[in-house]
């Protein structure tokens, strides 16, 4: 047994799992039955999950949230604030809770810790994959991606979180979620629990992630989905605009299935939850439908 595994075995307390580095990964676990774990998105936790999750442990299955290095609950290191560190920890997690024919739903900045998961660890674990909103192939604008973002737009949010990160996430909830279209039906209370749980992140996380979402190419890693996948999708998405990423991801993961919502913005787990929840269901109920 090596070292690693060894510390492994003895890793998992409560409701939190030690990664190779001592940092502490919070997680929730609920109910029983086939395993769904979940993804959030940056600068969120677990918390997003939570209207999946328990509509999910309602119906039969187990569902389990962790909190990514540096946001909410866990451990808020200076190291560990990329890609690879985010895919490692989530395999230290259901690795530590043996999980087997899991699906893995990720969200935003989520979805591409899902697919460098898959890249770097592997489907044995996993029965299929859902991504929502979520940032692969690549966001960043580049001579062979002319549809991302230019990297201005990524210095901006960089400039925001820098100068006055509190302000800068109150603000940025509004267009997260779509308040700001003609018509939109706001909830204050969603945009203050985006606030509240970007403000659990600490620093170093909260900017340095930025990078890891904006400049990370998964397109190594879609190759090597061979699981049932669902892509999902708002086309008013004005944070991770559609026509980039989840069209672009659909045309690479062979066999995977497209659903777009018309008028949904980013934050759609909020915004859409009902309709995500009976998508959710469906294909955990029939993956090979997909």
């Amino acid at each position: 047994m090596s070292a690693a595994e060894s510390s492994l075995q003895h890793s998992h307390s409560g409701n939190t799992v030690q990664t190779a580095d001592g940092s502490l990964i919070y997680y929730k676990d609920w109910g029983s039955g086939a395993p769904v774990v979940f993804s959030h998105g940056w600068p969120l936790s677990s918390d997003a999950w939570e209207d999946q999750m328990f509509f999910l442990a309602e119906h039969g299955y187990r569902v389990i949230a962790h909190d990514r290095r540096g946001h909410g609950r866990s451990s808020q290191p200076f190291q560990g604030n990329d890609m690879d560190t985010y895919a490692d920890d989530l395999a230290t997690l259901i690795e530590a809770l043996d999980l087997q024919g899991a699906t893995l739903v990720g969200h935003s900045t989520g979805g591409g810790e899902v697919a460098r998961y898959i890249g770097r660890h592997g489907t044995d674990r996993l029965a299929g994959a859902v991504l929502v909103g979520a940032v692969p192939p690549l966001m960043l604008k580049t001579d062979n991606n002319p549809l991302g973002l230019p990297l201005s737009a990524f210095d901006d949010i960089r400039a925001g979180v820098h100068k006055d990160r509190s302000q800068f996430f109150r603000d940025l909830s509004e267009p997260f979620y779509g308040y700001n279209r003609p018509g939109a039906q706001v909830s204050q209370g969603v945009r203050d629990s985006f606030w509240r749980q970007g403000m659990q992140a600490g620093m170093p996380a909260a900017y340095l992630c930025i990078k890891q979402f904006s400049e990370t190419d998964f397109t190594p890693d879609l190759a090597k989905f061979d699981v049932p996948t669902l892509v999902i999708h708002g086309d008013d998405d004005q944070i991770v605009p559609i026509a980039a990423s989840a069209r672009r991801t659909a045309e690479l993961i062979i066999g995977s299935k497209l659903l777009v919502y018309a008028g949904a913005p980013h934050g759609l787990a909020s915004t859409h939850k009902d309709r995500l929840n009976q998508d959710l269901l469906a294909f955990l109920s029939n993956p090979g439908a997909v």
